[in-house]
């Protein structure tokens, strides 16, 4: 069985009570191979200053990772079925939604890749079939019950 770990680290400032909720929410994702990530809340969530807007937040974080999963096995497609690709782009998007408990999480995730290719470039049918297959294959999508879909505009 494989396994993955991350580190996060968070540490308050010495000048912050704490308790009255006004403490600062970024904090520090830290990776096996050495990458660090600085993230924080949202600030959709939690009002600046405490949280810090240019890092990453884990809304974004799911949705990227939903992506980057949903292209890496896309390109392994298109790598076995001929097509060379020069450069895949997708501006995915999310949206939070409540649970039928009411409470809120990642209802939506839209994909919206755009793929240039070097030489023959698959037709119409056979990029969805790339596509639908990504979208079966990556264990990330698999993994929850986020609404996916994939957006070829």
């Amino acid at each position: 069985m494989t396994s993955f770990s991350a580190t996060v680290l968070w540490n308050r400032a010495p000048d912050a009570a704490f308790t009255d909720n006004k403490y600062s929410r970024a904090h520090v994702w830290q990776f096996d191979g050495g990458a660090e990530v600085p993230a924080s809340s949202s600030p959709h969530i939690v009002r600046l200053p405490y949280s810090a807007a240019e890092n990453v937040d884990p809304e974004e974080a799911f949705v990227a990772s939903l992506s980057s999963c949903h292209m890496l096995f896309f390109l392994a497609g298109a790598a076995k079925s001929g097509f060379v690709v020069d450069e895949y782009r997708d501006a995915a998007s999310g949206e939070l939604g409540k649970n039928e408990q009411g409470k809120l999480f990642v209802s939506k995730v839209v994909l919206k890749p755009h793929v240039r290719y070097a030489g023959a470039a698959p037709d119409r049918a056979a990029e969805e079939h790339l596509h639908h297959e990504a979208h079966a294959q990556c264990f990330i999508a698999n993994s929850v019950r986020t609404d996916i879909s994939v957006d070829l505009a």
